[in-house]
C-alpha cells in the first residue's frame, strides 16, 4: 500500500473507532441517524429510506438514500459513510435486487417502487446479530466475574491489613 492509502486507512480507523458501520448494499432499507445542530441545541434526526446507490472510494465513500415524503415527493440524500455527522446506520430490511445502482426507482411510484425482501439474507443477518449479542453478553459476564473476584481479593487484603494493624496495636498495648 502506498502512503496515501495508509493515511486513509488510519483516518477511517479513527472515525469508526466509536461506531459500527453495518454491511448494506443498494436495495436495503436503512435508517440513518444524523446529528443536527440548531443554534446551541444538538439532536439526532433519522432519515429512513431505500439505499439506491453506494460509492466505495476509501474515506470518500458515500451512499444515497431515497424515501417518499408525506406529499408523495421523492427525497434523496447522499451521506458520506465516514462522516462524524452520521451518528449511526441501521439496516431495517434487506432488499433483493440485481443492480448496483437503483436510479430507475426515481421514475416509479406506488407499489411499482417496492423492493422485495431477501428473506434468506435477513435470516442470516438475524442469526449473526444473535451470535454477536451472545458473545457480548458472555464477555460482559466474564468482566463482571473478574471485577467481583478483584473486589473479593481487595476485601481479603483489607481484612488482612486490619488484622495486622490490630496485632500491632495489641503488641504496643502489651509493651
Amino acid at each position: 500500500m502506498n502512503i496515501i492509502q495508509n493515511i486513509e486507512k488510519q483516518n477511517i480507523d479513527k472515525l469508526t473507532a466509536d461506531k459500527k458501520i453495518p454491511n448494506f448494499k443498494a436495495g436495503d432499507t436503512v435508517k440513518v441517524h444524523t446529528k443536527v445542530i440548531e443554534g446551541k441545541t444538538h439532536r439526532i434526526q433519522m432519515f429512513e429510506g431505500v439505499c439506491i446507490a453506494r460509492k466505495n472510494k476509501g474515506i470518500n465513500s458515500a451512499f444515497t438514500v431515497r424515501k417518499i415524503s408525506f406529499g408523495g415527493e421523492g427525497v434523496e440524500k447522499t451521506f458520506p459513510l465516514y462522516s462524524p455527522n452520521v451518528d449511526a446506520i441501521e439496516v431495517v430490511k434487506i432488499g433483493k435486487v440485481r443492480r448496483a445502482k437503483l436510479y430507475y426507482l426515481r421514475s416509479l411510484t406506488g407499489k411499482k417502487a417496492r423492493i422485495a425482501e431477501d428473506l434468506t439474507a435477513a435470516k442470516k443477518a438475524r442469526e449473526e446479530m444473535a451470535k454477536e449479542m451472545e458473545e457480548s453478553a458472555r464477555l460482559a459476564a466474564e468482566e463482571a466475574a473478574k471485577a467481583e473476584a478483584a473486589a473479593k481479593e481487595a476485601e481479603k487484603k483489607a481484612a488482612e491489613a486490619a488484622k495486622a494493624e490490630e496485632a500491632k496495636a495489641e503488641e504496643k498495648t502489651e509493651a
